[in-house]
């Protein structure tokens, strides 16, 4: 990714806000220059285009030449489609924790809609809330996904370099020999061994999403399709996802099974004490108190406060991710739940100082698993599903439908950092100045793990019960 590039991906609050009036506007493209691996970065016109193109000359465009405006639309279209996601599964739980990857569900479901055509094409990118073009579209995540890479590389060598400042600064914790930082994403396609899949459409996967096909038996073994499915999210998870595909959810029928692993593990920049550590209520959504254990320190770290709404950013050793928290004004968290935007998101972190923050943020954990089939259909995806769905980009025989969405998803958040690790699987069948402040979360916050550079929300979370903070 170009430097111009990172400068403008990384004016985050005016980024968003700027988008606003960006929605419909096609950018000219031009072909850029070979880059350093030899690769031309061709436009891509066809891929995705609802009249199932051929593709005789697949390019490898790493870094798209995609229009600063048009970009900045994209970004709000991924946030908004987090926001969305999270409207619609607190409504199947509104009195639960949740937690959730968007970027998980955005990949596998891009690789899916990567063979969709016609009006089921149509629903899934309104649904999505994919605004680029199709020819922008896949070249944009693959180049996402190398930039995701290269993060890693980065802050696995700084965060290396940055635990031995931050460990020093709280030396009472003990057994802290993980890395200080790990990223990582990975795609995978298993198929019907023998089902006619059109090569335009694995050769696209491959060289965007890196996802190459695993055949397996699903007509004469489902059960252990399965168990290897599951056995390569564990492994792509550290273990963390296990049995994402649960009894009964492919049969003989299934012909494709297209995956997403996301696993994330990092230190805070400015680590909490051990020491520090105390109970402190917490007064849950229902009103309910619980004494959950309440990590303290003061650091100065991006703050706002806005309407008696408060957001404060937390950074990771590597200085490009960080945990974004919102704790809505006291007795306000539905309503303001309920209206939580893209355009509100934005004001906040446009409205971000560096004071002293003292701040008292309980250790957490969330597990989630969700089927999204309900969820996406409510978003508007709904010929995607049953007899009758147009994915002929993917085979040129046989009519494949979408069967099930599977998401899973764990957090765990303490004294040293945060490890999170999330999985999606899509079967488809045949047929200022310096001031001192204060915030202390003790009751319903929301929370996001975010790439900065990119502005790409990675997880997603909300906590409104005390009770079952600490069981994971």
């Amino acid at each position: 990714m170009s430097t111009d590039r990172r400068t403008v991906l990384a004016l985050t609050g005016a980024l968003l806000a700027g988008a606003a009036g960006c929605l419909g506007d096609d950018p000219d493209r031009t072909e850029d220059e070979p880059n350093e691996n030899g690769n031309g970065n061709g436009t891509g016109d066809g891929f995705g285009e609802y009249d199932a193109p051929e593709f005789p000359q697949l390019e490898l465009v790493t870094d798209p030449e995609i229009g600063d405006d048009a970009l900045a639309t994209q970004v709000r279209g991924n946030v908004a489609f987090s926001l969305d996601l999270l409207e619609e599964l607190r409504a199947d739980s509104p009195d639960e924790n949740l937690f959730f990857s968007p970027y998980s569900v955005s990949v596998a479901l891009a690789m899916t809609y990567a063979g969709a055509r016609g009006e089921t094409a149509a629903e899934m990118a309104d649904a999505l809330r994919y605004e680029l073009e199709d020819g922008d579209l896949h070249p944009a995540f693959g180049a996402l996904e190398a930039e995701f890479a290269r993060r890693n590389e980065d802050g696995e060598a700084r965060g290396a370099s940055n635990g031995e400042r931050t460990a020093s600064a709280s030396d009472d914790q003990e057994g802290d020999d993980g890395p200080a930082f790990q990223f990582t994403t990975a795609n995978s396609l298993w198929g019907q061994d023998g089902y006619p899949f059109r090569e335009d459409f694995l050769d696209l996967l491959e060289a965007y999403y890196g996802a190459g096909m695993q055949l397996v038996d699903f007509s004469g073994g489902p059960d252990e399709a399965r168990r290897q499915i599951n056995e390569w999210v564990e492994a792509q998870t550290n273990d963390r996802i296990e049995d994402l595909l649960p009894q009964n959810s492919i049969d003989a029928s299934t012909k494709l099974v297209l995956t997403n692993a996301i696993y994330f593990v990092a230190r805070w920049k400015y680590p909490f004490a051990e020491d520090e550590t105390e109970p402190r209520t917490f007064t849950g959504l229902d009103g309910q108190q619980t004494d959950v254990e309440t990590m303290h320190q003061s650091i100065e770290v991006p703050y706002a406060e806005v309407d008696g709404h408060q957001l404060v950013e937390l950074p990771y050793v590597n200085d490009d991710t960080s945990m974004v928290i919102v704790l809505p004004a006291d007795g306000e968290f539905e309503e303001f739940e309920a209206t939580f935007t893209v355009d509100r998101l934005a004001t906040m972190l446009g409205e971000t100082s560096v004071p002293e923050v003292d701040l008292a943020l309980p250790k957490f954990g969330v597990e989630s698993n969700f089927s999204l089939v309900e969820v996406m259909r409510r978003l508007g995806m709904e010929r995607a599903f049953g007899p009758g769905a147009d994915f002929s980009g993917m085979t040129d025989d046989g009519d494949l439908f979408v069967s099930e969405i599977i998401h899973q998803s764990f957090v765990e958040v303490d004294e040293r950092g945060t490890e999170a690790a999330a999985a999606t699987a899509v079967a488809m069948e045949d047929s200022a100045p310096m001031e001192h402040v204060e915030m202390t979360v003790d009751r319903p916050f929301l929370f996001y793990i975010r790439d900065r550079p990119t502005e790409t929300p990675l997880f997603v979370g909300r906590v409104v019960d005390g009770a079952t903070l600490q069981e994971n």
